[in-house]
């Protein structure tokens, strides 16, 4: 019997996970990369953040992705602190949608939408109907487990020594909060806590008294996803994930000595256990989050405080391309080149990281160059979506032909921080594997590094300065380059016949000085599109840049 009963509830409770997870990953496939867009652009003040926390979470069905998704994106420097709050206190209100759905008790339509959503994700053409079929299966699995669960352990709901057990929650609080937490934390998902304490308050395990205090511990350990997740990133992503853990504590303190009062109002808001102990968890994270909402500004310098320290800002906003100027077309291509400019700059940048980064093993450095390749597409489509504007003004024949030319360099210039980043997975393989490079090949790297670095300043100063002097020498560069290059490759050659190298070393620095080249290649095509905008300036386009 007791083999059976810990197969049926160990059994049922998995039923029971792999159904919310289910849920959340049909919902999450069915809405495609929307969710992550809307979460980005629709988090300009505290209310929109939390309004939009709220409806992710509730579609997601889980308050640790939503939070890990905040995280990720104040980690990649697209989302600010104060942004991030609004979305964390909104993810604790929509995460009890969940609690809500199971309180329905909808364990007799379990099987027949099993059948729905399977047939839905095995026969339906179009992604969304897939996606949907995905929702219902899961759907129907966790009221299956929820089913199997309940009908096990209802015939032990009336013994007088198991109740004694479950009493004790009732007279400690401070154990309901702890033992709460420690299983969410160890589930990593207050949605799975709260369906359980659903199910044993409902066959009469314990009563509402000793079920709210587990649910306030719930939201304290659904924390933990989100603290793990902001291990090794930036100061501002663990203070994102900081202020997740401090509200659900802070709201936890607020409502502790409200206690008997607050079990009072519950109980009137239903006759049923299991929708007073949903209810419970609503209510507790509303009110929370109403309470804190209005001072989000205020606790966002209280999380700095608590967690100082000082993060590379990387702006990945555009700062020239005005809108307004649009209507003056050639101020707005000004703007456009302004951007662009920057754009190179932010390139060398990343030139400059990746070089120290692979010389001194410095991981830490290595770590900006994600970030500012994330600033430099965000970048690249912005100039380009205001030069498609541009293009759509009454202009004049003589800038309709400089505008493709320098959509081109936009697009070389985002090549360039591709290649970076292929030199930080290179410079992270040589940190890994400790592989070892001679003082000749590193004297050589950085030879190769000054050229293309000397070729993205003289980029900047043509493009800055409408220079054919410039350009001209970056042309001049492009040919060292490919002579040294060559000389590189056959001086490994014969280091890797006498023995100076490893095998290893020897493929991480031929693909290092090859992405050089290649970086070297987009700036001679910025070059030659900035010799055409200068040649289009005098007379019509006779030859398109390369």
């Amino acid at each position: 019997m007791v083999k059976e009963l810990v197969f049926s509830v160990v059994g049922g409770l998995g039923l029971f996970i792999y159904g919310i997870h289910l849920m959340g990953e049909g919902l999450q496939n069915a809405a495609g990369d929307r969710l992550r867009r809307l979460l980005k652009a629709l988090t300009k003040n505290t209310f929109s953040g939390t309004l939009l926390g709220a409806g992710i979470t509730a579609i997601i069905q889980s308050s640790s992705a939503t939070t890990v998704m905040v995280v990720g994106f104040v980690n990649a420097g697209l989302m600010s602190l104060a942004q991030a709050i609004g979305v964390i206190f909104g993810a604790n209100i929509g995460t009890t949608i969940t609690a809500q759905i199971i309180a329905f008790k909808l364990t007799a339509i379990a099987l027949p939408v099993i059948a729905i959503g399977t047939c839905l994700y095995l026969f339906s053409p179009k992604r969304f109907w897939k996606f949907f079929g995905l929702f219902c299966l899961g759907f129907g699995i966790l009221f299956l487990g929820l089913k199997i669960m309940t009908s096990m352990i209802k015939p032990f709901a009336g013994d007088p020594a198991i109740q004694n057990i479950f009493v004790q929650f009732s007279k400690n609080p401070f154990l309901g909060i702890l033992i709460g937490a420690g299983v969410t934390a160890l589930f990593q998902s207050s949605s799975v806590t709260t369906g359980m304490i659903i199910t044993l308050a409902s066959v009469g395990l314990f009563d509402l008294q000793g079920a709210i205090p587990l649910i306030f511990g719930c939201n304290i350990g659904t924390c933990v996803t989100a603290m793990l997740a902001s291990l090794g990133t930036t100061i501002s992503a663990k203070r994102a994930a900081l202020a997740h853990v401090l509200f659900n504590v802070m709201i936890t303190l607020l409502f502790l000595p409200t206690l008997p009062f607050y079990h009072k109002i519950i109980a009137f808001t239903s006759g049923d256990i299991a929708r007073q102990v949903a209810n419970a968890h609503t209510l507790f994270n509303v009110v929370g989050t109403l309470v804190l909402v209005p001072f989000a500004s205020v606790y966002a310098k209280v999380v700095t405080r608590v967690l100082p320290g000082k993060d590379t800002i990387i702006d990945n906003q555009p700062q020239f391309l005005e809108k307004h100027l649009l209507f003056t077309p050639i101020a707005a291509f000004d703007a456009s080149i302004k951007e662009v400019v920057r754009m190179t700059n932010l390139a060398r940048g990343m030139m400059s990281d990746t070089m120290q980064g692979f010389l001194k093993e410095n991981v830490k450095v290595l770590s900006l160059v994600a970030k500012k390749e994330a600033a430099l597409d965000n970048l690249q489509e912005a100039v380009t979506n205001y030069l498609m504007e541009l293009m759509q003004k009454e202009i004049s024949p003589e800038l309709a032909n400089k505008i493709p030319s320098l959509l081109h360099s936009v697009n070389d210039i985002e090549r360039m921080g591709d290649h970076c980043e292929n030199i930080m997975e290179l410079a992270e393989r040589k940190i890994s594997f400790h592989l070892p490079f001679s003082k000749e090949a590193e004297k050589e790297l950085k030879e190769m590094f000054s050229l293309v670095d000397d070729m993205a300043q003289a980029t900047i100063n043509s493009l800055d300065n409408d220079s054919t002097e410039d350009a001209k020498k970056v042309l001049d560069l492009e040919k060292k380059v490919n002579k040294f290059t060559q000389q590189l490759r056959e001086n490994h050659i014969n280091r890797l016949s006498s023995g100076q190298c490893k095998v290893l070393s020897g493929i991480v620095f031929l693909d290092l000085i090859s992405n050089f080249e290649k970086i070297a290649d987009h700036l001679t095509n910025v070059a030659q599109a900035v010799l055409g905008k200068l040649q289009w300036t005098a007379e019509p386009v006779t030859e398109k840049p390369h």
